[in-house]
């Protein structure tokens, strides 16, 4: 038994996943941190642009 817990402790082959999950999760949370950032001003700029493609009479496209 004692001679299995050693060589878990020494086992490295699941580390490699543990960095990726939480490199994912990092990634993840700082892409929902911008998107939450910059949702307004997309939105503002979506109306203006629609607004103005429809004041110059550009609906044709």
């Amino acid at each position: 038994m004692i001679k299995f817990i050693k060589n878990f402790r020494k086992d490295e082959s699941g580390a490699v996943t543990v960095d990726w999950v939480v490199l994912t999760a990092a990634v993840a949370v700082l892409g929902t941190l911008v998107y939450s950032q910059i949702s307004g001003s997309i939105e503002t700029a979506t109306a203006a642009t629609g607004t103005f493609l429809g004041a110059n009479g550009s609906s044709s496209y």
